[in-house]
């Protein structure tokens, strides 16, 4: 796959996983575990299914008698053992639960237990995202940018909203705190959050989709600022000038990914 198709990818991974970790609650919580999103990444990371009396389990490597495996229920429970182990403290007969070895084992799973809950749907993140090949050179990145253009210019919202959605990945870009979101805006940017409840936002990224208007401002805002948030307020509504509008945003996000890249490289 290209680094485009390996980045929406990873994109794809990890709002699954915020999807998984959302739905898991307490048992009284009344939330119920998106079993959906976790049998895609399950799929993603190449893990095997199978079906034991009422269980749900999956393997990592089914090619051996001993490993890890994954019991699809609401504590999404990995265990480092074998399968007919799992189905005994999982789901036993009668004839099972007689033997004092067994009950046991029912009782007490540290010794197999590797992770639950939000650590077992990491760990398989970990899986999927390893299975990625996410080198790429500067000539991915602009190509990346030249779709943006492309898109803003035919005014295809979905193809904008791809690219920003993999220049927030490059770049760790978030979407805005309340203060800064505006109805029928696409709004991504860098988050900081100081001391005394001040959340600082920027450089940052506005897509009006209703009209295919992108627009940029190059600098930190605070949200305890009233001033900042009057120009914010103002850029969106067109009524203060941005720092770059149009294809100039997608050059803005090339060259920010680069020099990110760059002053990330070691120094001999």
């Amino acid at each position: 796959m290209s680094y485009k198709e390996n980045l929406l990818k990873k994109i794809e991974i990890d709002r699954l996983v915020n999807r998984v970790i959302t739905s898991i609650g307490s048992p009284d919580s009344g939330r119920k575990l998106d079993k959906e999103a976790m049998r895609r990444l399950l799929d993603m990371a190449g893990y095997t299914h199978r079906h034991e009396r009422d269980l749900d389990l999956y393997l990592e490597n089914d090619d051996t008698a001993k490993g890890l495996i994954l019991v699809l229920d609401n504590d999404l429970t990995i265990y480092d053992t074998t399968v007919e182990d799992v189905i005994i403290r999982k789901s036993p007969v009668l004839k099972e639960m007689v033997s004092i070895r067994n009950i046991i084992k029912i009782l007490n799973d540290k010794d197999v237990v590797v992770s639950r809950k939000e650590a077992s749907v990491l760990h398989v993140r970990e899986a999927c995202v390893k299975q990625l090949d996410l080198s790429h050179t500067a000539e991915d990145i602009g190509d990346i940018a030249i779709e943006g253009k492309a898109s803003l210019e035919s005014r295809y919202a979905d193809g904008v909203v791809e690219v920003l959605a993999m220049f927030a990945e490059m770049l760790g870009y978030q979407p805005p705190p309340k203060v800064f979101d505006a109805r029928h805006h696409d709004i991504m940017g860098a988050l900081t959050e100081k001391a005394g409840g001040d959340t600082r936002f920027g450089p940052a990224v506005i897509y009006g989709m209703a009209h295919s208007e992108i627009k940029l401002i190059d600098r930190q805002l605070s949200s305890l600022n009233k001033e900042d948030l009057e120009y914010f307020q103002g850029v969106v509504k067109g009524e203060t000038k941005a720092a770059a509008e149009g294809a100039d945003v997608f050059e803005f996000l090339k060259q920010s990914v680069l020099k990110k890249e760059t002053a990330s490289e070691p120094i001999d």
